[in-house]
């Protein structure tokens, strides 16, 4: 009888995948085309289409309700949909095996809302859980590893040992920042990752953000409603509206569009002034 020999959980599943690429030439990592998702009679997104670029930071927004959480979700297949392809790094979750999804999987990192951290774990630990699930590493190894992601965020090396309760906002933030890059993705999904930080403490994050996808190449999927996130750090920006994506572009395009809730939002009284602080930091 054949040995039948595990699958490689390090293996790429995308090689040989046929890559999709914007009109620009570059490739595209996440690719949602024509989703719907809903609710017993409640559609939340009808027929919803988005690409997501290498190396950029798309900022994600829309009111309330809208179902940017949902999108998210469905996404990392945490919720699912009546209908629709989604594509990550070239491939259809659905046209695979599990063994190639779980390959899949470790090339996406996730920072949920509030961070997320398991309580009755350290920092340390809390890093580690997606290696125990995912890899089969001696312990100094992911001591070793955990000590470099915890770095590679800006915390103390002394944080390691703590527990979420005696962490700051700012650095349960950063911690699950870590915890995110855990295996080196490709795709970072950010929930939030500024809420509830002070003006500071949110800018340092956003400046850690950028900084950390020039330095590991990294395309980050940013769920936010903070307008200095949004005018700072991100390339690209796509607003969710009446179940779909009602525009994307860059900044500018959103100061241009003319939809009653987009100009709300990009021209309203703090938008103002942040685009004042930037003219004036120019000058």
């Amino acid at each position: 009888m054949e040995e039948v020999l595990p699958v490689d959980p390090r293996k790429d599943v995308t090689a040989g995948a046929d890559k999709k690429a914007g009109g620009d030439g570059t490739e595209i990592v996440l690719s949602v085309k024509d989703l719907t998702v809903g609710f017993g009679s409640n559609i939340v997104l009808d027929k919803l289409n988005l690409d997501i670029y290498r190396g950029e930071i798309l900022g994600f927004v829309g009111a309330s309700g809208t179902g940017k959480s949902v999108l998210m979700r469905t996404v990392l297949r945490l919720l699912p949909r009546r209908s629709g392809s989604i594509e990550i790094l070239g491939v259809e979750y659905d046209a695979v095996s599990e063994e190639e999804r779980m390959a899949l999987d470790m090339r996406l990192g996730v920072l949920f809302q509030h961070g997320a951290l398991f309580s009755s774990l350290t920092v340390k630990e809390n890093i580690q859980v997606p290696m125990r699930e995912y890899l089969n590493l001696p312990q100094e190894l992911m001591d070793e590893l955990a000590r470099l992601k915890i770095d590679m965020v800006g915390l103390a090396p002394e944080a390691a040992d703590k527990f979420p309760s005696e962490l700051s906002g700012g650095m349960i933030k950063r911690a699950a920042l870590a915890r995110a890059l855990a295996l080196d993705p490709d795709l970072v999904f950010l929930d939030e990752p500024t809420s509830g930080l002070d003006p500071i403490g949110a800018s340092e994050f956003d400046n850690l953000i950028a900084k950390l996808r020039d330095t590991l190449g990294l395309t980050v999927y940013m769920v936010t409603h903070d307008l200095d996130s949004l005018f700072s750090v991100c390339d690209r920006i796509a607003v969710l509206g009446k179940k779909k994506v009602l525009v994307e572009g860059t900044i500018e395009d959103m100061l241009a569009c003319d939809d009653e809730w987009v100009k709300s939002y990009f021209q309203g009284k703090r938008a103002r002034s942040i685009v004042r602080e930037d003219e004036k930091a120019a000058s």
